[in-house]
């Protein structure tokens, strides 16, 4: 789905298995403000393949801690602002991002992620609409798409 102006990533929701609650990062780079894991699709690398890279990568969690539960049935698109595309190597190409979106559940309310320190600094359990509200701006259109129908 990546296209010449458009990167292709995965973002992954996790589910409390009870609550229904999300699993949400505070960033490092921008404290306060939060969002799910998520990042670019490797070349040969299926979209759920990356989900569970970037899960693992950013969270420490994996097959032990989470199950797939569902995949949104669309690309959510999005564009960078013009501040964050020119810090981007390949601003004068690609104007944001395409992502698939995945919904893993906890296999445990009891989980402990455990943040990267470069991306993500903390977490912790909230309604989807609370991230919603707290999630950059110029992402809150595909979450409230995704998170809104939770």
């Amino acid at each position: 789905m990546a296209s010449h102006h458009f990167r292709a990533g995965v973002v992954v929701v996790v589910r409390h298995p009870e609550s229904g609650m999300v699993m949400a990062f505070e960033r490092v780079d921008a404290p306060g403000s939060w969002q799910l894991p998520q990042g670019g699709i490797d070349e040969g690398e299926s979209p759920l393949e990356a989900a569970w890279r970037e899960l693992g990568e950013e969270t420490g969690l994996g097959a032990e801690h989470v199950a797939v539960h569902s995949e949104h049935p669309d690309w959510i698109a999005y564009e960078w602002p013009d501040e964050v595309r020119s810090r981007k190597r390949t601003a004068h190409l690609r104007l944001g991002q395409v992502q698939k979106w995945f919904v893993f559940v906890a296999l445990s309310g009891d989980i402990v992620p455990v943040p990267d320190g470069k991306e993500f600094g903390a977490w912790q359990w909230v309604e989807p609409r609370w991230l919603v509200d707290n999630v950059l701006e110029w992402r809150r259109a595909g979450y409230e798409r995704v998170l809104g129908a939770l």
